[in-house]
């Protein structure tokens, strides 16, 4: 980026260096003041400039910062470039974000907000915001502001310039001056370094006092460095090319540098267009000018300099490309990546085709299709692609250079689709990455059923984490044949969303029953039959409350004996229902509860279910299965987020011709409040300890009374999370997760389908590179997963394979895997989610997945084996209750099957303490360590999946059979399910973050007094590590000490 002068004529923004006080700016919420230059530096920080600094003080909310409306200095279509100089103060522990925005208001329109740019900054220490914006249009007003720090850290600002450029015309060449190291440049069958302007050990001081590249190793006259620019390229216009060059030795006489384009089309040779050349000598700088045009933009044009005789090194400092003319550079600059605007060149079909292509496939363009059947939902023209004989074919363009990584894009697209006989097919959107390694990636950004009578909208969102050498985004997915119709395709930066407020919830009546006549002292009123069927009541049915809801209720009356018969019944969904409209009160989580049997003749296990019709929508109020005549406890949970217009509950299940009974129903709100009371008594006798630190080295008398200070720095419970490849690369989601977890588990990079896609096709590079990541850092890791035993996750060439093979294939796999990485995965998940898939088994038979087991066990005995699977905790899934759990694993041992742990997945919704508790203590009962292996919850309300985080970490902790949780993820747009994330896209941590951050800091055991006269101190505290900082009259000393887990107190001998 080329910065204007620092010209105080031209900075719109008034009073830019707080020398006039506030004068012109406004606190946003918050209070402000004005240190002078001649005050004391109160805030212990040098002023960057001199003079004054504003302090942003009194913030609650990330946005709260200092604003300045500019609306009456903006002009549309100038671009403006931004830069401030920025601080923190107290309270900071680590890094925070620094961000300028700007704010656009109109009438009769919802308020937006444009990113312009961010400084990661610690404490201390002066940073600077930079970026640039540019708006088509004015709007009613533009409020620029600076926002960011965590509430209560106080704000900095030294200085604030914002300059409409002084030449519009924008450089189209990515990181022209090697600031982001070889970012988007590639060395030409040659090798290539960055040199920092500090170390320049070429003895050659660069022209712009920053960096610049040495292209070495060069064997061809014709080898340098280049940049593919196709995607930044309009046709007819004119380039002026600038480049900064010089060559160090060997070199005795003078040698020409040139720029030039290679320009290449798919089924053609490539061919070359000069640009122009300068002579160099050794240890000077010169400068390549020329121009270029070019009529039409083929499918790559590729930039390089080159030159020098082989073995001659040349350095590149700087390298500008921009419009010619001051009318074309204002629309490239509209066009490029200025944060906030259209990302998408071309995106409603104005320009025709231009900047689109057929991946795979043609392209067209249409203003009407099927006799005019079809016309564009918006605009004159719509694209089809067509002629596809792939799923993946369709229609792209390439994003080159318009994205900043760590940032936020919507994507949106209008879609339909026409053709070869299909009426319905999803459609998504995806962007294929490449990395400056050469390594790809594929990113699916969002589906949406899309059929030939209508124009959908599909909608998503993504986040590139790390740096990138090329991005296409192009939509895929109907089958061959069918044609992908698209009116509009655009990209964005993601608008903040403000989070929801905390639900107000009134009289919550928490444990009060919301069912009419559950006891049935009035017959059968307020219930009717769902269907053709009869319902009478009966006696018979149990007199106690189910052990669940017994569990959340305390004392209780018991019940009455009577339950609803229902018979008569000719369809599984036919039972009893009543109307519960208007009892349910939004975000409350309910409990539901009762006692139910099946009459005789079944012919196999029957299901049966409590379910809930909300506005026409099934809802899983909690399931069981039934294999004989006893009463059955049936136990879930449920929520409504959105004001329903009808509700109704019914049971169903078994099959028709089945009498079913139903004894006790209760559906009552759970108090969240009152179960973590009893989970905190639970907590203190599981996860604490009662230590002595026995002081010795001097005389008892001679330390009574010394001041001790117990500090825990880590709680030795294992918290960890999953994490993918791309993940490492975002130093943000590394600071979080290092500072957060203990633990890590790959999402899906360990998988057979991610190491061996093809047969025979191997990629352990992403695995290789989390593990090391995860070395380095003291990450212990889970390993998931050896096999998945549902058939859909299953690569085609394994389903392909006869029986033999498929043997071989699976033995091939252990080995693989378990020899190649043999010692460094703590656990291993052996075959996924086996209670809920069949594909190995059925193939190979019941032996196999003992032999699994047995197999894994012998290549890495020091790992510990997983079974691993979901809703075994939430009540809601037949094929997975805890006793169907029981029942396999016990199975798997007396085969021989070396099963070590248990895994529970955790993907849970509305979770009721009693109900996870009450799985807990039935597995429990093993003696396997359990583990949470890949918990997640989701709520669109922040708060309330922060309450749902709470509940499961919680019982987990507080459950001695528990030895540790994963989270599966925490940072949005990187995880399975959608409103589940506790860090927003771009670093922010949520509500549901910061629940989870104050639980850890609650985990943690601190203790302060003195030195009795037995030279001791005593406390209670949880497992893990501690430092302990002794004040004697001489001295202070500071000892670490670990409290392990132990029923009788620990003593720790401390020598001073």
């Amino acid at each position: 980026m080329t910065h204007p002068s620092d010209n105080r004529a031209s900075n719109i923004i008034v009073n830019h260096d707080f020398s006039n006080g506030l004068d012109s700016w406004h606190p946003n919420c918050c209070e402000a003041f004005v240190v002078s230059a001649e005050s004391r530096n109160q805030i212990g920080l040098s002023r960057k400039s001199g003079g004054n600094y504003a302090v942003v003080k009194n913030r609650t909310e990330h946005w709260q910062g200092l604003e300045q409306d500019v609306t009456s200095r903006i002009s549309p279509g100038c671009t403006y470039f931004v830069s401030a100089c920025v601080g923190v103060s107290e309270p900071l522990s680590g890094f925070t974000n620094v961000m300028a925005t700007l704010k656009l208001e109109n009438h009769g329109s919802a308020t937006s907000y444009l990113f312009i740019g961010k400084t990661s900054m610690s404490k201390g220490k002066w940073e600077t915001v930079e970026g640039t914006f540019s708006l088509s249009s004015v709007p009613k007003r533009v409020i620029f502001y600076l926002e960011g720090p965590p509430p209560g850290v106080e704000l900095l600002i030294d200085s604030v310039m914002i300059h409409p450029s002084a030449n519009s015309a924008a450089n189209i060449v990515v990181n022209h001056d090697f600031s982001n190291g070889l970012y988007s440049w590639y060395p030409n069958c040659c090798n290539a370094i960055v040199v920092s302007a500090e170390s320049n050990p070429m003895g050659l001081s660069p022209k712009s006092g920053g960096n610049y590249a040495v292209v070495k190793d060069r064997t061809e006259h014709w080898q340098g460095l280049e940049q593919d620019i196709a995607s930044r390229i309009s046709p007819g216009v004119t380039y002026s090319v600038s480049a900064r060059v010089a060559v160090p030795g060997p070199l005795s006489v003078c040698t020409d540098v040139m720029a030039t384009l290679k320009l290449v089309n798919l089924g053609s040779a490539p061919s070359y267009l000069f640009i122009a050349k300068t002579s160099v000598s050794k240890g000077k700088w010169e400068m390549v000018e020329g121009t270029f045009s070019l009529s039409t933009v083929p499918k790559r044009v590729i930039f390089y300099l080159e030159g020098p005789p082989p073995g001659v090194e040349l350095l590149i400092d700087s390298v500008v490309i921009s419009c010619s003319s001051s009318s074309k550079s204002e629309s490239t600059s509209e066009r490029f990546n200025i944060a906030g605007d259209e990302i998408i060149i071309n995106p409603q079909f104005v320009d025709g085709l231009s900047n689109w292509s057929g991946r795979g496939c043609k392209v067209v363009l249409h203003d009407s299709m099927a006799d005019g059947k079809i016309v564009p939902q918006t605009g004159k023209v719509f694209a089809s692609a067509t002629e596809r004989t792939q799923s993946w074919n369709g229609i792209q363009q390439e994003i080159t250079g318009r994205l900043q990584r760590k940032l936020a894009y919507n994507v949106m697209a209008v879609v339909r689709i026409y053709g070869n006989n299909v009426t319905s097919a999803t459609v998504q959107a995806t962007l294929w990455v490449q990395t400056p390694d050469r390594r790809e990636q594929y990113i699916g950004i969002a589906k949406v059923q899309a059929t030939d009578k209508d124009w959908v909208q599909l909608q998503g969102k993504f986040l590139l984490n790390g740096s990138q050498s090329r991005v296409v985004i192009y939509l895929e997915g109907p089958p061959p044949g069918t044609d992908i119709l698209v009116n509009v395709l655009s990209i964005k930066h993601a608008e903040k969303i403000p989070p929801s407020p905390p639900p107000v919830i009134e009289n919550p009546d928490y444990g009060v029953n919301i069912i009419t006549n559950s006891q049935l002292s009035d017959g059968t009123n307020g219930w009717f039959p769902l269907g053709n069927c009869n319902l009478s009541v009966a006696l018979g049915s149990p007199h106690i409350l189910p052990p669940m809801a017994r569990a959340s209720l305390g004392v209780y009356e018991p019940l009455s004996g009577r339950y609803i018969l229902v018979t008569k019944r000719t369809q599984t969904w036919m039972g009893p229902a009543q109307m519960i409209t208007d009892k349910l009160k939004l975000f409350l989580t309910y409990q539901v509860s009762a006692w139910v049997q099946i009459g005789s003749g079944a012919s196999g296990p029957q299901n049966v279910n409590v379910a809930l019709s909300v506005d026409g929508q099934w809802v899983n109020g909690g399931q069981v299965e039934i294999k004989d005549g006893r009463w059955h406890e049936i136990g879930g949970s449920f929520r409504i987020e959105k004001q329903p217009s009808k509700v109704m509950v019914y049971i169903q299940g078994p099959a028709a011709g089945l009498d079913l009974m139903v004894a006790g129903l209760q559906i009552f709100p759970v108090d969240r409040v009152d179960r973590f009371k009893h989970l905190a008594r639970q907590t203190d006798m599981t996860r604490k300890r009662d230590v002595i630190l026995q002081f010795s080295g001097s005389s008892s008398s001679s330390l009574f009374g010394t001041s001790v200070k117990v500090t825990q720095t880590q709680n030795s419970f294992p918290i960890g999370s999953c994490i993918n490849r791309t993940n490492i690369d975002n130093e943000d989601f590394v600071d979080f997760f290092l500072k957060n977890f203990n633990w890590a588990v790959f999402g899906n990079e360990l998988k057979w389908y991610w190491t061996e896609p093809q047969r025979g096709n191997f990629n352990y590079k992403d695995a290789d590179d989390m593990l090391a990541f995860c070395q380095d850092h003291k990450i212990e890791t889970r390993g998931h997963c050896i096999f998945w035993e549902v058939q859909s996750t299953v690569q085609q060439w394994i389903q392909a394979l006869n029986k033999k093979d498929l043997m071989t294939a699976v033995q091939n796999r252990l080995t693989g895997l378990l020899t190649r990485y043999k010692g460094k995965f703590r656990h291993y998940d052996v075959n996924n989610e086996m209670l809920h898939g069949s594909f190995y088994q059925d193939r190979l038979g019941k032996d196999i997945r003992a032999y699994m087991f047995k197999t894994a066990n012998q290549l890495d005995p020091s790992a510990t084996l997983f079974v691993n699977d979901y809703h075994v905790e939430d009540g809601c899934d037949t094929r997975s209750y805890p006793e169907k759990y029981i029942e396999q694993i016990l199975d798997f041992q007396q085969q021989g099957a070396p099963v070590g742990g248990i895994g529970i997945q955790g993907h849970i919704d509305n979770p009721v303490g009693p109900i996870v508790s009450d799985a807990l203590d039935k597995l429990g009962v093993l003696g396997l360590p359990i583990w949470f292996t890949e918990l997640d919850v989701s709520s669109v309300n922040e708060h309330v999946r922060g309450e749902d985080l709470e509940v499961m970490l919680r019982e987990a902790f507080a459950h001695p059979a528990v030895e540790g949780v994963m989270l599966w993820g925490f940072w949005e747009l990187f995880m399975s399910r959608d409103n589940a994330h506790l860090v927003d896209a771009e670093g922010e941590i949520n509500e549901t973050g910061k629940i989870f951050l104050a639980l850890k800091q609650e985990w943690l055991s601190h203790a302060h007094g003195r030195i009795d006269i037995q030279g001791q101190f005593e406390f209670r505290g949880f497992h893990g590590t501690y430092v302990v900082e002794i004040e004697t009259e001489s001295d202070k000393v500071s000892k670490t000490f670990v409290v392990d887990k132990g029923d009788s107190p620990l003593v720790v001998s401390i020598d001073l």
